[in-house]
């Protein structure tokens, strides 16, 4: 039995039969480019809110960072003279700073004050937060907060507390010391500003690595503990072997901020120059010695050359040190 179509003959084009496949064929493409159009759209109107998000910082970051440090650049290129006027010296400043014994032996002495400083604040703040780690009760966040509280005072503020305190006429370190007919040390003078200022830069950081250290010891499994006292093993042994292995990374990370700090030391020897009668000269650190040359002998271009030459120092310092704890994986292996 025979059907016939009740749609009537299918349209020809050309003597051919045309199909509906070819209507969607044709529109295709349409629909693609529709599309595409909005999906630029939309990345168009995302990267303009990210710029707009980003925008400020940038502007910020620009106009007091990367410029200044350009235009710093620019005038260590130059000397300024007199008779002679300003005069485009290239790397002569640079030249005559790496040979200027100002500038070399506060290099030195900083660099010998990060070889006593920064082993001794990795010390003090390791054995505060092992003890923090181990004392669960109210105390114990109190001592936190105590601890970490220098951090949080200004450095001048700090600074000048510490100079009350060592002082030798009135302040109470000479008092108690008077009290039973003794003269007190005296932390200001030449032969002891090395640890008076030690002992304020101690003060001063120690919370805040402790912080790092207690943060990170916080994020230790403690089932390693209880696998390692089912081994057998002491308190000691888990301090030693476990917490202090894993926390390599953050020793690591607070030494590296301890050397950029220590070497551009600048903040705790100026504040205590007023009262150091002689202790702590104008070329004490590179930096004080960068001010010195800037505001009280109005020498900016040499200023500047000292202050890029301090920047070359410190990043020699820091890449040797992270290169030969990489060489060797982990510091504590």
């Amino acid at each position: 039995m025979m059907t016939t179509s009740t749609n009537g003959p299918a349209p020809t084009r050309g003597g051919r039969p045309t199909t509906p496949l070819s209507d969607d064929i044709t529109t295709a493409p349409t629909t693609d480019a529709v599309r595409t159009r909005k999906r630029r759209r939309t990345n168009l109107r995302q990267n303009v809110a990210g710029w707009l998000f980003v925008g400020p910082f940038g502007i910020i970051f620009l106009a007091l960072l990367v410029l200044p440090i350009g235009y710093a650049l620019y005038l260590s290129l130059f000397q300024k003279s007199l008779i002679l006027g300003t005069k485009f010296v290239f790397l002569g400043n640079y030249l005559k700073v790496f040979g200027d014994p100002s500038f070399i032996s506060g290099v030195w002495f900083v660099v010998r004050f990060s070889l006593v400083l920064i082993p001794v604040q990795m010390a003090v703040s390791l054995a505060i937060a092992l003890i923090l780690d181990t004392v669960t009760s109210k105390f114990a966040r109190f001592s936190r907060l105590m601890i970490f509280l220098p951090y949080a005072i200004p450095t001048v503020i700090g600074a000048l507390m510490w100079g009350f305190l060592y002082s030798k006429n009135f302040g109470p370190i000479a008092d108690i010391f008077g009290a039973f007919g003794a003269a007190g040390p005296d932390f200001l003078s030449s032969n002891l500003i090395f640890s008076g200022l030690l002992n304020v830069v101690t003060w001063q950081w120690a919370g805040y690595y402790m912080i790092i250290l207690y943060a990170a010891l916080q994020g230790i499994d403690p089932s390693l503990y209880e696998a390692a006292r089912i081994d057998g093993a002491s308190q000691w042994q888990i301090i030693y072997r476990i917490k202090i292995r894993l926390l390599a990374p953050s020793l690591v990370l607070i030494l590296v901020f301890a050397l950029i700090g220590t070497l551009q030391f600048f903040n705790e020897p100026k504040i205590l120059q007023q009262l150091a009668a002689g202790a702590i000269p104008d070329d004490f650190t590179p930096n004080m010695y960068a001010y010195q040359q800037a505001f009280t002998l109005a020498n900016s271009n040499y200023s500047s050359t000292i202050s890029f030459a301090l920047g070359a120092v410190v990043f020699i310092c820091v890449y040797i040190f992270m290169f030969a704890t990489r060489k060797r994986g982990n510091f504590l292996s």
